[in-house]
């Protein structure tokens, strides 16, 4: 077990001029009183009509924050900036594929754009209450549908832009969606991704779905049915896209969007988060836990269709009058590059992105980064799945130059918004998640839910309510219950094994089902996985464990490897010395396999039930998430 003993302490400078320069006093007064600390951060937003009751706990674990309040997202992300020097700030910045395509927008004019659609949608007969399904590529017109369905009160079901018809369908149906929005397609490395084909076999047979709206992004010829099918630049020049359309003020509890999981551990379950609670929990992290100013220039790689691109890509910064930045392409084409070029030519100051990215780009060397100033940036971020300390390192010494602090964060679908994590005034752990943020208690416990030690691990729980959790899966209370809060009452089960070291510093050491049981030792797949990307002929690793009839459970590892190497019997059994050293001999592989590439969602995390079912020989089961 390594702790990576190393602590980067934070530049003073830093401290003195962060949001949170003093993270011990802020924490402990949150501490103190969760819900005075909650109602603070509150109040520092809109709202049309005060709440009654900052937290409704009376029918657990079904929470309730901000009753009685009446606000809408809109009016605080857009709305409230349009009467400031904001105004004519940038919103927006976005560059596509083909890095020769730029378009801005200030608040005002995303505000603009953003009435149109609204008044588009409306125009089609949606209303407060319905469901409108969004398949849309990383493009502007993606900001526009999601701020126009909270505008006029819709839900929002935003499917990331690659899945199959068959699971469009199902999201589709589930969601019972009135109206969907799509692209003719979108770039995917200079190829065209056929995303409108993809429409229509999914709502060829829907009972709900009345019109689609298709945004012209490629100009690939697509098929048009005239009773159902819509350009939107036409729909744009008709009189019903003119005009004002104001912000519908709902309830805080009223429904935001739906936002399914990606199935990395199972079936996709339809996650449910409110206007009032989300807008507080977003705008406050992000604020925090990033240092937003003024002047920042803010990059999430995340696309939209996953919970961080809502969260930290479109509402979190609009929340805190941000510019945001958004780029249409990957980070490897056409060359490893680009994007360190982008953030020298835009200025950059905050960059989020995840490891697997971050391992992607390490492969290619220090040159394609040296040869950009990244001097803009002053603040790096990691997302999504734990961040080895070989990477970390990397990314804060050769991107970062060995001065931006690095925000780990650790969340989910499910909870909205930051959990574990850190703010640039506190010491940084390489490869720890962080602390709880503030306001938030979490443990680790055994299997019969007591509190563990420091050092040792078992099941991450999370002990207080939070504004920006879910609420609900849609239309399935009964599997809320079962999944989150049946199996330790009174507190919220992640589903992620950890352990917190003397310090409070949390370790994400992975999914439960991601833990190997060896000879009665708890081996964590991301620990296996980060000794062996600290040998220089690994890029990616993914460990699973498979049974054994004498351990109970054998190690098996799939591995990436980086350029100038090839597989060999002495290349397998360095691999597992060196894992033996780095990390401990009873997690020494058994078995490695040497693939072209890993199976991932495609939000880039390893689904490694696809791994152990190959492995296996069995059916591989649900692929409609998987990267290809």
């Amino acid at each position: 077990m390594t702790d990576h003993k190393d602590v980067f302490e934070p530049d003073q400078s830093i401290v003195d001029n962060a949001w949170v320069s003093d993270w011990k006093a802020l924490e402990g007064k949150a501490k103190a009183d969760p819900l005075a600390y909650w109602e603070e951060r509150a109040q520092e937003l809109e709202w049309s009509k005060p709440w009654d009751k900052v937290l409704d706990d009376s029918n657990k674990p079904f929470f309730k924050w901000f009753t009685g309040a009446r606000t809408n997202i809109v009016t605080n992300a857009v709305d409230r900036h349009l009467t400031t020097a904001r105004r004519n700030k940038l919103a927006l910045i976005w560059v596509g594929e083909n890095t020769d395509e730029v378009r801005t927008f200030s608040y005002f004019a995303l505000n603009r754009e953003v009435e149109q659609m609204a008044n588009v949608l409306k125009a089609m007969g949606v209303r407060k209450g319905d469901v409108v399904t969004i398949y849309l590529p990383r493009i502007p017109e993606i900001f526009f549908a999601m701020l126009a369905c909270a505008k006029i009160g819709a839900v929002h079901s935003v499917v990331f832009a690659g899945y199959s018809s068959e699971a469009l369908n199902a999201r589709i149906d589930g969601s019972e969606s009135k109206v969907v929005i799509t692209a003719d397609g979108s770039w995917i490395n200079g190829k065209i991704f056929p995303m409108k084909q993809i429409i229509d076999d999914a709502v060829k047979f829907s009972p709900t779905v009345e019109n689609v709206i298709v945004v012209r992004n490629t100009g690939s010829e697509v098929s048009m049915d005239s009773t159902r099918d819509h350009w939107y630049h036409e729909l744009c020049k008709l009189p019903i896209a003119k005009g004002k359309c104001e912000t519908v003020q709902v309830d805080a509890e009223d429904p935001l969007f739906i936002l399914y999981t990606s199935g990395s551990t199972g079936t996709p379950k339809a996650i449910v988060h409110t206007h009032g609670g989300y807008q507080v929990g977003t705008y406050t992290t992000l604020k925090q836990c990033f240092d937003i100013k003024e002047e920042d220039r803010w990059w999430c790689t995340a696309d939209p269709g996953w919970i961080t691109g809502h969260s930290y890509l479109v509402y979190g910064p609009l929340l805190n009058g941000a510019t945001a930045f958004m780029h249409e392409g990957g980070p490897t084409y056409p060359y490893p590059d680009g994007w360190w070029q982008l953030i020298e030519h835009y200025g950059i100051t905050s960059f989020y992105t995840a490891p697997t990215a971050i391992r992607t780009l390490m492969r290619f060397g220090d040159a394609w980064v040296r040869k950009h100033d990244l001097s803009s940036l002053r603040i790096l971020g990691s997302v999504g799945e734990p961040i080895n300390p070989e990477a970390w390192r990397w990314f804060h010494d050769v991107v970062g130059g060995g001065k931006c602090p690095i925000t780990d964060t650790w969340w989910q679908t499910e909870t909205g918004m930051f959990q574990i994590t850190t703010v640039p005034s506190m010491p940084l752990k390489p490869g720890a998640a962080g602390r709880p943020v503030f306001g938030q208690e979490a443990a680790v416990v055994d299997e019969d839910g007591n509190e563990l030690p420091a050092g040792k691990e078992g099941f991450l729980v999370l002990k207080n309510p939070w504004p920006a959790m879910m609420r609900t899966l849609y239309k399935d209370p009964d599997r809320y219950l079962k999944t989150y809060w049946e199996k330790y009452p009174g507190v919220y089960l992640t589903g992620d094994s950890a352990r917190i070291d003397e310090d409070g510093y949390i370790w994400i050491i992975g999914r439960t089902d991601d833990v190997i049981k060896v000879s009665g030792h708890r081996i964590g797949t991301a620990e296996v996985e980060s000794a062996l990307i600290s040998h220089p002929a690994v890029a990616e690793a993914a460990a699973i464990g498979l049974p054994h009839d004498v351990k109970g459970n054998s190690i098996h590892c799939a591995v990436i490897l980086s350029q100038g190497y090839k597989p060999s019997k002495q290349l397998t059994a360095d691999l597992r010395a060196h894992v033996a050293e780095v990390l401990s001999p009873i997690a020494k592989p058994d078995i490695f396999d040497f693939p072209e590439k890993l199976p991932k969602t495609r939000s880039g995390k390893i689904m490694r039930r696809v791994l152990k079912a190959r492995a296996l020989g069995q059916d591989e089961g649900d692929l409609s998430t998987l990267e290809e």
